[in-house]
């Protein structure tokens, strides 16, 4: 019996709470699953492990052992075995269906997750913006020195993440031509 491990006093509160959280968040989106989509979650859990390797290893052996006459019994399924092909096939359908349902919900939660780092990050970005023109205005009260002053501008303007994400596809259009054509020169 392992006993229950006290919170790591390294991490401030707002760490823990943060983890509680997290993991409250991860309870819910588990509760509010379907049957359906549990019982597609469970038989993927179990085809992603060896186990399930295994099962297979001995279910196909025996099948062509018992079908090329080992134990002495009529064969149902001879070779080529025709039967056990048609039944693997099927299976891998069912199996692919049940690993797409799961990958779906997965990239769904996974876009839940990106959505959610993008409002952080962004609200992170404008708050240190605010703070950095708040030490400007204190260093510039104060007559303190600040060093590069067009770098500083620089850092408290607000950047609108529609323009960050129309210039990303802009590079990103350039590298494709760039890979198709060779390098452009400069715009």
């Amino acid at each position: 019996m392992s006993a229950e491990r006290p919170p790591n006093p390294e991490l401030t509160e707002v760490v823990h709470r943060n983890i509680r959280a997290l993991l409250a968040v991860q309870r819910e989106f588990e509760r509010k699953k379907s049957r359906q989509n549990r019982i597609a979650d469970a038989i993927t859990r179990f085809v992603g492990t060896m186990a399930f390797a295994y099962v297979h290893v001995v279910l196909v052996a025996f099948w062509i052992l018992f079908n090329v006459g080992l134990f002495g019994a009529k064969p149902f399924d001879p070779f080529p075995f025709i039967l056990l092909a048609m039944i693997t096939a099927v299976e891998a359908i069912f199996l692919m269906t049940f690993v797409l349902i799961t990958q779906n919900r997965q990239e769904a939660a996974n876009q839940r997750r990106a959505d959610l780092d993008l409002q952080i990050n962004l609200l992170a970005e404008h708050e240190i913006t605010r703070i950095m023109k708040l030490l400007d205005a204190v260093a510039h009260k104060l007559d303190v020195e600040v060093g590069d002053a067009g770098h500083m501008a620089e850092l408290e303007k607000d950047v609108a993440p529609e323009d960050v994400l129309e210039e990303i596809e802009r590079e990103e259009e350039l590298g494709r031509r760039e890979e198709k054509e060779g390098p452009q020169p400069p715009e």
